[in-house]
């Protein structure tokens, strides 16, 4: 059995909720589940909420926001 990486977990189609990147293909989006647990919701209650999810996704998907603010870089304009 081959080992999957936790970042292949996240998927992108445009087919599957238009583009937006997902959990392995699934209509699950990495946005829901992360302002579901901006908003209080515990890992465990998302796990009971989706059957389909595993612990591993919401890994994933916090890996891959991570990833997305450290490339984030602000630049001053018209510093004085």
């Amino acid at each position: 059995m081959e080992k999957v990486g936790i970042m292949d977990r996240i998927t992108a189609q445009p087919g599957v909720m238009v583009g937006k990147p997902t959990i392995r293909g699934m209509r699950i989006t990495v946005e829901q589940l992360l302002k579901a647990l901006a908003n209080g919701i515990t890992a465990d209650q998302l796990l009971n909420d989706y059957p389909e999810l595993e612990k591993e996704d919401i890994r994933a998907a916090l890996l891959y926001a991570s990833q997305l603010v450290d490339e984030e870089r602000v630049y001053a304009v018209g510093a004085k």
